[in-house]
């Protein structure tokens, strides 16, 4: 799984302090270390902040969702607006010839939502529950995730995806993102996965078959760099990570909103 580290208070910090930190553009915005020498914000109030934020609530099955009237729903609708924007300006100017325009799409909690996950695991980790969870594949959608990329592939953009998720759990991701609306490109030749087993030779500087030794930062700029080296120039990379975002290959950045885990 793609989450070592489970530090809500930092991420949940920039929503108290005021969500117009989230947006797009470069990641700048809520990096700052778990390293304060004053007391913590209380643990009790942290998660009540995060419930607001996502206006929190159960469904009719018994679900945690979001609220579509959230301010969480309202920074990725801004996010989105934004993104459009720029895809159309990129879609239809020239580029370098011989390369294609493409955007990256992380998976978890920038097209797939695991605000259930983290409720019901009281924001903590576990690697056999994560693994039947996603196993599920029925994940709610991030708010406008599906719809952007399929506005992305109708403006001619290559749509490729650039997740932590394990090779073993393909299948489920596949499943997951058809049932939400993202069925775009969702082969293995535009999804990449963690392979731990057989890592492809671009990543040879940090894995090697049986020995995964890459950070995040590592994993997916490498990715990306590989997708650049297939002919295509990423105009735009999203995630709800920094981590999703660092490491360049990439002419734009769009840091989605999640104060619930924090992966360096």
């Amino acid at each position: 799984m793609h989450k070592p580290l489970r530090i809500t208070a930092l991420a949940a910090a920039v929503v108290v302090a005021g969500a117009g930190l989230y947006g797009a553009g470069a990641a700048t915005a809520g990096q700052s270390t778990a390293n304060s020498t004053h007391e913590p914000y209380n643990i009790g109030l942290l998660v009540k902040d995060i419930d607001t934020y996502y206006g929190t609530a159960l469904d009719a099955d018994g679900v945690y969702q979001a609220s579509p009237d959230s301010q969480y729903a309202k920074d990725l609708a801004r996010i989105d607006a934004s993104a459009r924007k720029y895809i159309d300006q990129a879609a239809h100017k020239g580029h370098h010839r011989g390369t294609k325009p493409a955007v990256v799409f992380d998976i978890d909690d920038t097209l797939l939502l695991s605000l259930d996950y983290e409720k019901r695991y009281n924001y903590t980790y576990n690697s056999a529950s994560w693994a039947a969870y996603v196993n599920k594949a029925d994940r709610p959608a991030v708010f406008g995730s599906a719809e952007l990329v399929r506005y992305a592939e109708s403006k001619g953009v290559e749509v490729f995806y650039n997740s932590g998720l394990g090779e073993a759990q393909r299948t489920a991701a596949v499943e997951n993102l058809r049932k939400i609306g993202a069925d775009v490109n969702l082969d293995a030749g535009h999804m990449f996965l963690k392979d731990a087993a057989n890592p492809p030779s671009y990543l040879s500087a940090c894995a090697t078959p049986g020995t995964w030794t890459c950070t995040t930062v590592q994993y997916k700029s490498g990715t990306r760099k590989h997708i650049e080296a297939l002919g295509y120039d990423v105009i735009a990379n999203f995630g709800d990570q920094y981590s999703d975002l660092d490491g360049g290959y990439a002419d734009r950045t769009y840091k989605l909103p999640n104060p619930t885990y924090f992966v360096s």
